[in-house]
């Protein structure tokens, strides 16, 4: 956490940072905070998420106002539409308690549509907002390992780059309000393809009758490896798609916002249409609470596979 320390020193900001919403991603931006040496303070729905945070070190606050009273910068990391508007224009929201000056850290995977008008409502309480989705699933928020794309005010972008360096491997700015959301949707249409493309892979060398954890091992220091082939590739080898990195249910959200980017371009996108089938399969098949890995199973259901614990101990019986 070094780097967080210097640039605390560099751009001259120590103290406080709000963190609203906890859950997979939020809450490891307040540990990873805690642990960089600033005083977290957060506010989340759920009890459980506030008891973590209190046992990393932060303090729950009682509501949205209540954090945006006591901090300066804020990072809101939200699951949807209708969290974001009770998050930020609810009763007690955000806006009930933001003080001029204040800057926000937008992180979720949003419609441009609806961030800019939330800008825009906090730029009338003399409140900037930077759009900083970010490119990483739950695991890796976890070991620090994501990358920002932030968008907005620069001087802003300045201000918060020591919180930043805080949570994340990386961060990148990338110009006027919305380029960071452009890019995260870009970057997700290549998770949605290659989280299917891992799948398909498995299956077949399962069908192949090839050890799963041979080929894990194998293909994933050549050529054919991607990001999502190695951080989801031991859940579909175990067959087992919990704890979620990113849940099935929550990515749906996801998919819908690329496929409407994507339609407002006019731009042929194949690979991501022809993906998206088999999402809406694992929602249908009740596996919305597992990770979006579990786009494995119905892949492996397709192929006429039975329980993948069994296969696997089968396979290694012919070693």
């Amino acid at each position: 956490m070094k780097q967080a320390q210097r640039q605390q020193r560099k751009t001259g900001f120590a103290g406080v940072v709000g963190q609203v919403g906890l859950g997979i991603m939020g809450g490891a931006f307040a540990k990873h905070l805690r642990a960089a040496g600033f005083h977290v303070i957060g506010y989340d729905v759920s009890p459980a998420a506030l008891n973590a945070l209190r046992k990393a070190g932060g303090e729950a606050a009682r509501s949205c106002a209540e954090v945006a009273a006591r901090a300066r910068i804020i990072i809101t990391s939200l699951p949807s539409p209708a969290a974001m508007e009770e998050a930020f224009f609810g009763k007690n929201g955000i806006a009930a308690g933001v003080r001029p000056g204040t800057i926000v850290i937008e992180a979720s995977t949003m419609t441009l549509e609806l961030k800019e008008r939330i800008r825009r409502r906090l730029a009338r309480r003399k409140v900037q907002m930077l759009d900083c989705p970010i490119s990483g699933t739950g695991a890796q928020a976890a070991a620090r390992d994501i990358a920002i794309y932030a968008s907005g005010n620069r001087a802003a972008y300045n201000r918060c780059r020591a919180v930043f360096a805080g949570f994340a491997r990386s961060t990148y700015y990338c110009g006027p309000f919305g380029i960071g959301s452009k890019l995260k949707f870009v970057a997700n249409l290549l998770v949605t393809i290659h989280n299917l493309s891992a799948a398909e892979a498995m299956v077949v060398g399962e069908k192949a009758e090839i050890d799963l954890d041979l080929l894990y091992r194998v293909i994933g220091d050549g050529a054919g490896s991607s990001r999502m082939f190695q951080v989801r590739g031991p859940m579909m080898v175990a067959g087992r798609y919990l704890p979620a990195h990113m849940k099935a249910e929550i990515y749906q959200k996801d998919i819908d916002i690329i496929r409407a980017f994507v339609r407002g371009l006019k731009c042929p996108t194949p690979l991501f249409d022809g993906s998206i089938p088999y999402y809406t399969a694992a929602l249908r098949q009740g596996r919305g609470h597992e990770d979006t890995a579990a786009i494995h199973a119905v892949l492996r259901q397709r192929a006429g596979l039975g329980d993948p614990t069994a296969r696997r101990t089968k396979l290694k019986g012919k070693k």
